[in-house]
């Protein structure tokens, strides 16, 4: 797809964020089998369910755009899931791991906030304000989300993994 002006960079990007959401869809059970932490797994699994919801709201602006559902590769997110599958390879099941996992979501989520909020200023300037109201809806839910995952790793996870083969040594 040539990009020539903004209307093809706003499509662009959707179809970034559209594969994007639809790569976290298989990612995310993955993570939650994962964890220790049945809070987290929980989180997980609420997430899920909004990412699909994510995924919807992406097929409706395609819809308002007068453009079939369609994804570009986002080998941003491709390289962010990887690094999380990492954690799991390297990482016995524990909250050590709990704790890498959340920190591997939090990329995500950072990357999908700063996706949703420049989605939503392009649908801003275009005018297209259906899809407006439907990237701050999800760009919300997203800043949600990495709220609820600090809060899971500053209340207990990351405490139980400090716990966790404690070296004591210094970096």
């Amino acid at each position: 797809m040539k990009v020539e002006k903004i209307d093809d960079l706003f499509l662009a990007q959707i179809k970034d964020i559209y594969d994007a959401e639809k790569q976290l869809v298989k990612a995310i059970p993955k993570m939650a089998k994962a964890s220790s932490s049945e809070e987290l797994r929980q989180g997980f699994q609420e997430h899920l369910e909004q990412t699909k919801g994510h995924v919807s709201r992406l097929e409706q602006i395609f819809d308002q755009l007068g453009q079939k559902a369609s994804g570009t590769k986002c080998k941003g997110m491709a390289g962010l899931i990887e690094e999380g599958e990492e954690i799991v390879e390297e990482v016995e099941q524990s909250p050590l791991r709990d704790a890498g996992l959340i920190a591997a979501a939090q990329k995500v989520e950072h990357y999908e906030i700063a996706s949703y909020g420049t989605l939503r200023t392009f649908a801003q300037m275009l005018g297209h304000r259906q899809a407006e109201r439907l990237l701050e809806q999800t760009l919300e839910e997203e800043k949600e989300t990495d709220q609820k995952l600090t809060e899971l790793a500053e209340s207990m996870v990351n405490e139980e993994a400090a716990q966790t083969g404690s070296g004591g040594g210094a970096l």
